[in-house]
């Protein structure tokens, strides 16, 4: 049905479904673009399905989606079904000065470069950035002539020259300020015919050279680039600065020249949005990079997850405290609000959290996640005996905990599903994997404070002290399955345990952690309701389903809409009696259909219209011929020629 049960994820965390010799939007492997796949229905050979093996392979080289950062693969749980995936490293090629770039920080500050050789062409390209309205991008003189390029105003770039003939000027005008910090890119061209500017996409303006005078342009001084003369110069970033085909080496002479930096900074402003899931962008030499560290995912872009396998009875403990951190020293700190990236625990009384996970699961009921504290506080993540989810907050003012219980939908079904509480004061936002989020709000007489939190336990809870009764019963025999990107407010517990951080002596692991991504991200599935959700399970409704929806139901399925679920009859009524029309239209069609046919039933009977003479013509053409007397004037007509 076109569901793939593979695909890969690309740089904006993005999944692709087409595969290495084939492009973007198309949904086959080089195979299928080359119409020779093992089975001419399918587009992959994998697709075959045939007991040997088959191979797909060729080369990502869309940029804008690469690199690979994760590769899933789905329906390898049958027997005998088996799937072998690598990924080749990611090779760049191209213009090693593309980020050839210097930052002028003064407008008096400058690079110099030997006089430039344009006498009868000249093509100068580059980009710029900056947030001032004016300034001079280069300059070179000569005894009268000249030529520059600079920022006019905040709309307008100007590229003039003289070769004896006067100045000419030739100014471009963008409908956007120039001046926004982003980069936009200059083009100017001269030689001995005219002379043009481009700027960014805009329309290339052209001048014409005189048919006489003087063409050839004779420059004396140095190339500055930057001020020069006197006249203000540029405050921002120029790269890749190309003279007639060469690139002039801006980062190595900003390295000796005062006022001026190599490489640029602001390319957060740029390109800062590929640092996802709240991860920090930070400006390099020549480029960026994305700091991962106060999230719960990995990798250049923060886009990797950072999961773990559990087997039964494994659990992990984050303290919120360093060990042998007294209970005096922690009174004393405000660890959540602390910019200090040394501590990593919350504040001793919340009245906000966010907490976020990924978890996937077979087995029920079983505890997530619970944080614990030194009071009786707590809040916990369950899933109970019929797979549902639970959230259970105790705050204090209550006699039983507060309950959010998720009743619509099976969660311990071997799928991945995402958890993103919110809880600020009283309110309380939740959302199910990609399901909107619903608003929840505790009991009036509750407490908003979660008072001195402790430690946040993942798969099972150990700790000391009563534990409440239900949560109790959850924790035997423990958690089974994969838990990922877990983040309380900017704690990561298992990114701790897998990665060596300064948070990593905060965490206590019984069993073997094994490393995994946990398969994929959770399905995208539009909401709707349990009366209208066909795979909604009754408690005589029995489903068998696979990744793409298809679904074995068993004799005992009920399908909503039965008539049970209708109380008072009218729909189940209005139902029958339009089946019956249907069948009784139907049966009216069929009836005529028969009658026609039995109608038009007849000998059949034929008329030829033979031409005269012809039982003693040899041939038909012959008999047409004796029969007809024009036909030799039509033979005649028919031999004219006509020129059209």
């Amino acid at each position: 049905e076109g569901n793939p049960y593979t695909w890969w994820v690309g740089k904006a965390n993005e999944k692709h479904h087409y595969w290495g010799g084939s492009g973007p939007g198309i949904q086959k492997c080089a195979c299928g673009i080359e119409r020779n796949c093992t089975d001419p229905k399918y587009y992959c050979n994998c697709d075959a399905d045939y007991k040997q093996w088959k191979k797909d392979t060729g080369m990502l080289s869309y940029k804008e989606h690469l690199p690979v950062s994760q590769v899933v693969v789905g329906d390898v749980d049958r027997p005998g079904s088996e799937a072998k995936v690598s990924v080749g490293p990611v090779r760049c090629q191209g213009d090693r000065n593309y980020w050839n770039a210097a930052s002028f920080v003064t407008s008096s500050s400058y690079l110099h470069f030997s006089t430039f050789q344009g006498e009868t062409s000249a093509d100068i390209s580059f980009y710029f950035k900056t947030s001032a309205s004016d300034g001079v991008f280069l300059e070179n003189l000569g005894n009268t002539d000249f030529i520059k390029l600079e920022l006019k105003s905040a709309t307008e770039v100007s590229f003039s020259f003289d070769v004896g003939n006067g100045p000419v000027e030739i100014v471009v005008r963008s409908p956007n300020q120039l001046n926004d910090d982003q980069w936009h890119r200059v083009n100017a061209e001269r030689n001995v015919k005219q002379a043009s500017l481009q700027v960014d996409q805009l329309p290339l303006e052209v001048r014409k050279a005189p048919t006489e005078g003087h063409t050839r342009l004779e420059l004396y001084s140095q190339l500055y680039v930057g001020a020069a003369g006197g006249q203000r110069g540029f405050l921002g970033c120029i790269r890749s600065l190309r003279m007639n085909g060469v690139t002039l080496d801006l980062e190595e002479r900003a390295k000796v020249t005062p006022g001026v930096k190599p490489g640029c900074s602001g390319h957060c402003t740029s390109y800062g949005m590929y640092c996802a899931n709240g991860g920090k962008c930070v400006e390099k030499y020549n480029g960026y990079s994305c700091d991962c560290s106060k999230t719960a995912y990995d990798g250049p872009f923060c886009i990797k997850d950072v999961g773990a396998f559990f087997e039964e009875g494994m659990w992990l403990r984050y303290n919120f405290h360093s060990p042998g951190t007294s209970m005096k020293d922690l009174v004393s700190r405000t660890l959540l609000s602390s910019t200090d990236p040394e501590i990593t625990g919350p504040d001793l009384n919340l009245s906000k959290e966010e907490l976020s996970f990924s978890f996937s699961t077979t087995k029920s009921p079983c505890v997530l996640l619970y944080i614990s504290s030194y009071t009786q506080d707590f809040m916990a993540v369950l899933v109970k005996p019929d797979g549902n989810l639970q959230i259970r907050y105790s705050l204090g003012g209550t006699k039983e905990p507060y309950n959010i219980d998720i009743d619509h939908r099976n969660m311990a079904n071997g799928q991945p599903h995402t958890v993103n509480i919110t809880r600020n004061g009283r309110d309380i936002i939740l959302q199910i994997d990609h399901y909107p989020p619903a608003s929840y709000s505790l009991p009036a007489a509750s407490d908003i404070q979660f008072n001195s939190p402790k430690a946040l336990f993942l798969g099972k809870v150990i700790e000391i002290g009563k534990i409440d009764q239900d949560i109790y019963k959850y924790n035997t025999p423990g958690f089974t399955g994969c838990l990922s990107r877990v983040q309380f407010n900017q704690i990561a517990p298992l990114k701790a345990a897998l990665r060596p951080t300064n948070a990593s002596s905060h965490v206590h692991i019984q069993g073997e952690l094994v490393e995994s991504n946990c398969g994929a991200s959770p399905l995208t599935i539009p909401p709707m309701s349990a009366a209208t959700d066909p795979w909604h399970l009754d408690s005589g409704f029995t489903a068998i389903s696979t990744s793409i929806f298809i679904s074995l139901f068993t004799a005992s399925a009920d399908f909503p809409y039965n008539g049970q679920a209708i109380g008072d009859g009218v729909n189940r009524n209005s139902a029958i009696i339009g089946g019956v029309i249907a069948v009784v239209i139907f049966t009216i069609l069929c009836t005529l259909v028969f009658l026609i046919r039995y109608m038009f039933r007849h000998k059949g009977t034929y008329h030829t219209n033979e031409a005269k003479g012809a039982e003693s013509a040899e041939s038909a053409d012959a008999a047409i011929m004796n029969n007809d007397p024009n036909f030799t004037e039509t033979i005649d007509e028919s031999k004219k020629e006509w020129l059209i």
